[in-house]
């Protein structure tokens, strides 16, 4: 980007085992204000490479209670400016997304207190440019958002982080123009693997009405396939692949509105099979 000024917002890089993609996250970052990358006990050469280049690392243990990653982040970890940038490591911010970003900032400082992007989403190694699009808060007043607990401690999944639903924002939340990118260049069966783990925990709240539109309030993903039960499995696959017209996207969008369907079909099935088991 070559900005004459850091942009004034500290980027926060969420890590495990992200020798991978840590250097290219980081490279996207390099005109922010700060980068601080919170790791959870990478045995990889995540650490390594931070050190290389010269990445302020906090260290994370989740103790199997709450607060979980994100919050953990808020309440311990200082920053040096108003805003920050909520990161996966397998997550990219383009130069036009950065620019967005430091005018934000700049010049509305004072209107809002967090900001949602769209996600520019690769699949089997191509960029879906069609299908259902994902939405994430990235942007935020560290001060004004809060992950709140949710009860899921007792379900498989997620584990050391919070689930897939947003923070609670006091103030006004923003739509930002420009995408960030996701590709976390993993094979199809590490995908599979992760949906099937996301899918244990999406189970737990399908079988607990009170918490399901708790959670539902809060989803940043497929939050419609989950409050209409039509959507859920191969309504899905219709609504992505041809009224959303994924099928421009070829054999990757193809997979990745099947997969998709798969994964709310999947939710579903370990949501029954866990009703059963408790009659």
């Amino acid at each position: 980007m070559g900005v004459d000024r850091k942009i004034p917002i500290t980027a926060v890089i969420f890590s495990l085992n992200e020798e991978k993609n840590i250097e290219d996250c980081v490279g996207t970052l390099v005109d922010f204000e700060e980068i601080v990358v919170v790791d959870s006990g990478s045995s990889d050469a995540t650490l390594a490479i931070c050190s290389r280049l010269n990445v302020r690392v906090v260290h994370f243990k989740w103790d199997g209670k709450y607060p979980k990653k994100r919050q953990w982040t808020l309440d311990n970890v200082s920053f040096r400016t108003k805003y920050i940038l909520f990161i996966d490591a397998d997550e990219r911010c383009g130069e036009n997304l950065a620019q967005e970003l430091n005018q934000l900032v700049s010049q509305k400082s004072d209107e809002f207190s967090a900001a949602k992007v769209k996600l520019d989403y690769y699949f089997s190694n191509r960029q879906l440019k069609h299908g259902h699009v994902m939405w994430k808060t990235v942007l935020m007043d560290p001060k004004k958002v809060n992950f709140a607990p949710v009860d899921d401690l007792q379900a498989k999944g997620m584990g050391e982080l919070e689930g897939h639903y947003q923070p609670a924002v006091i103030g006004k939340t923003l739509k930002l123009k420009n995408r960030l990118t996701h590709n976390d260049n993993d094979y199809l069966d590490s995908w599979v693997e992760r949906h099937v783990r996301y899918a244990n925990w999406e189970a737990h709240f399908i079988n607990r009405p009170n918490l399901r539109h708790e959670i539902l309030e809060r989803k940043s993903r497929g939050q419609f396939a989950l409050r209409i039960p039509i959507l859920q499995g191969f309504g899905y696959f219709i609504y992505s692949y041809f009224l959303k017209m994924g099928f421009l996207d070829g054999r990757a969008g193809f997979n990745f509105a099947f997969g998709k369907s798969w994964y709310y079909w999947l939710i579903s099935e370990i949501a029954r099979e866990q009703r059963n088991r408790a009659q």
